[in-house]
């Protein structure tokens, strides 16, 4: 059985989903349930929508069977997860959503208002419409990794599992490398920063004297996405926000104001706008202190000497990453070492690296470390990096020698693959399971049919 949920691009997922609910009424059946959880008819037509949209080429005939027994792997690990008490916080799901947002805006060049011409709604209603969604992905995520945390394979497995892959089918890999990268992230001088502290005075006695409301502040000066919405930043509790940030939110009482916060996006004013117990909702104001020529200057100069000692072997570049590095850069806690976001490991291909990184490294010998280098980061900001060339491989046919943390990772990945489709098929059989007759002829939800209560017509409702 496939147990693979897929994690849907969220800007194709707002698509469709965008369009499908722009209708005023739409009738929908139950076609199938596990446990406590239904699936709808109009969650598979959403998913074949979706599919249909990303494929080049017609979907094969049994495309919606197939989806469907995704759909019921994935409740059923969502129906287990309820039953487990796993708890996904309301600050995961805002966390998760934001950088999904933010992700989409970036794709936009940050215009909100292109956003809301493209979705037909606000950023809140858009994460309002998907809170529930994003919630239900991260539970089923967590307890499939439950269910898969104890698997380890020793290295008998791993030649076991290499041994029996033919030897015409042996993969073949591409030249690879492997890229480490120390960060810096360039910081205001201190007339900037002042004078943005200025700014953020000088609005907050505009508010506190009635000229402007908060939410017309927000609106009009705040420099992140939520000032669209008047700074709202929504329910929440603790754990969500950075430490400076929650300290100050935490302390304020309803419709107060809160003195100007730092935090490492800049500086902020807060609202408490009502507390339910330990959960808030707060608006910001945030102003971010311009990055100027002469401060990312200043920065390059202390990472290019940093590059120089280590290539001079006055420390290692390990060392030099704790010592110096960016602590929030993904590298950072991974020795520096760049993580390949198609593959999940250190290797990439030439078609993997950012075009800027593999022409540096092209002619460089193993162990060189670049001079510094512009890029813009996660939230596009100006960052700074050298990398150094750790190590290359040329194309070659897969070998326990040369691929061992590959092969070890596709061992690994088939253990737990098969762990969770033993698991999937002992709770199915303790779980209450019922799919639509119609559905019956799929030879992939044939497993979930173990006796006569798990048939159902289809009934129908009808969804606002």
């Amino acid at each position: 059985m496939k147990t693979i949920i897929t994690h849907l691009s969220l800007l194709l997922l707002l698509t469709i989903s965008v369009g499908l609910s722009a209708q005023s009424t739409v009738i929908d059946q139950v076609i199938a349930r596990v446990g406590g959880e239904y699936i709808l008819l109009s969650d598979l037509e959403e998913q074949f929508a979706l599919a249909a949209s990303q494929s080049n080429e017609e979907l094969p005939a049994d495309a919606r069977c197939q989806m469907l027994d995704q759909l019921l792997v994935g409740k059923l690990l969502l129906n287990q997860s309820k039953l487990d008490s796993i708890e996904v916080t309301d600050a995961e799901v805002e966390s998760q959503l934001t950088a999904r947002i933010d992700r989409i805006l970036s794709y936009m060049q940050g215009s909100i208002e292109q956003f809301e011409d493209y979705y037909g709604q606000s950023i809140t209603a858009t994460k309002e419409q998907f809170r529930e969604d994003l919630r239900e992905q991260i539970a089923t995520d967590r307890i499939r990794g439950t269910v898969v945390r104890g698997v380890k394979v020793t290295p008998a497995e791993v030649k076991e599992f290499f041994a029996n892959i033919p030897a015409d089918s042996l993969p073949y890999f591409n030249a690879e490398v492997e890229v480490g990268e120390i960060v810096a992230q360039p910081v205001a001088n201190e007339a900037t920063r002042l004078a943005t502290v200025a700014k953020l005075t000088e609005i907050r006695e505009d508010i506190e004297a009635g000229k402007i409301t908060f939410e017309e502040a927000a609106m009009k000066y705040s420099v992140d996405g939520s000032g669209q919405g008047g700074g709202d930043l929504g329910w929440t509790k603790r754990g969500k926000f950075v430490p400076e940030f929650e300290a100050a939110a935490y302390n304020l009482e309803p419709d107060q104001m809160s003195k100007i916060v730092r935090s490492e996006f800049g500086y902020h004013l807060i609202k408490l706008k009502e507390r339910r117990g330990n959960t808030i909702r707060v608006s910001h104001i945030l102003l971010t202190p311009k990055i100027t020529e002469e401060d990312i200057e200043k920065s390059r100069m202390f990472l290019d000497s940093i590059g120089n000692l280590v290539q001079v072997d006055s420390f290692s570049f390990s060392y030099a990453v704790k010592r110096f590095g960016f602590d929030k850069a993904q590298s950072y806690n991974n020795d520096g070492r760049m993580t390949n976001p198609v593959s999940g490991n250190t290797f990439f291909e030439i078609g993997d690296l950012d075009p800027d990184v593999y022409f540096t490294i092209d002619e460089m010998e193993i162990g060189a470390v670049s001079e510094v280098m512009d890029y813009k980061g996660p939230r596009g900001e100006d960052m700074l990096r050298i990398v150094q060339l750790q190590s290359r491989s040329s194309p070659h046919k897969a070998s326990l020698t040369q691929d061992y943390a590959k092969i070890q990772d596709a061992t690994k990945n088939a253990k737990q693959q098969q762990f969770l489709s033993d698991w999937i098929e002992k709770t199915i059989g303790s779980t209450f399971v019922m799919v639509d007759d119609r559905y019956q002829p799929c030879p992939s939800v044939q497993n979930w049919l173990k006796d006569s209560r798990k048939i159902v017509t289809g009934k129908k409702m009808v969804k606002k």
